[in-house]
């Protein structure tokens, strides 16, 4: 007799991702990374936030951020889906050249489960999450009463960074270029 897979151990949880791009069209960057987040063995795409534009954080000059929140269901473990999602960043040519400088694609795990995880590769939740408008506004709008493990309620930081300049992308601007 064969088990139903939750009944052999599988693991079935809740991701939260964060994406941004400021190089070689962000918005490209972001569409096509959510395709490839989409066909990582062991994960599936539930939700998709809208884009947004945002500044630069850390003082480095450089263009705006695209950013946007991704949900996705998966089997993996929070180590073996951050290896997926540094794969794919490398595939964008990411360079992790200067801190808080401009890049082709960033990916980060936001929150996974309502888990707390304090490693020396991964921290989840993202340590910083509920610090930065440009996280929040997009997880807000995917989960409006989501909760930050360790943290609180997302909602709750929002009036922490309301100076931060942010605003959510037209649908047409948000299209994928030709």
């Amino acid at each position: 007799m064969t088990l139903p897979a939750a009944n052999r151990g599988i693991v079935h949880s809740l991701v939260m991702i964060g994406l941004g791009s400021n190089m070689r069209d962000p918005v490209w960057q972001i569409r096509t990374a959510l395709r490839e987040i989409d066909d990582l063995e062991g994960c599936s795409l539930l939700r998709v936030s809208s884009l947004y534009e945002s500044a630069p954080v850390g003082g480095v000059e450089q263009p705006a951020f695209i950013n946007a929140a991704a949900e996705i269901e998966t089997t993996l473990s929070p180590q073996v889906l951050m290896a997926g999602l540094l794969a794919i960043e490398r595939s964008h040519d990411r360079v992790r050249s200067v801190k808080n400088g401009p890049r082709t694609l960033d990916l980060d795990i936001l929150v996974f489960n309502d888990w707390q995880l304090d490693g020396v590769d991964l921290v989840t939740p993202h340590p910083r999450a509920h610090e930065r408008a440009f996280v929040l506004l997009p997880l807000l709008e995917l989960a409006p009463e989501l909760y930050i493990p360790g943290k609180g309620s997302a909602r709750d930081f929002l009036s922490q960074v309301c100076g931060q300049s942010v605003r959510k992308m037209l649908e047409t601007e948000g299209q994928l270029r030709t």
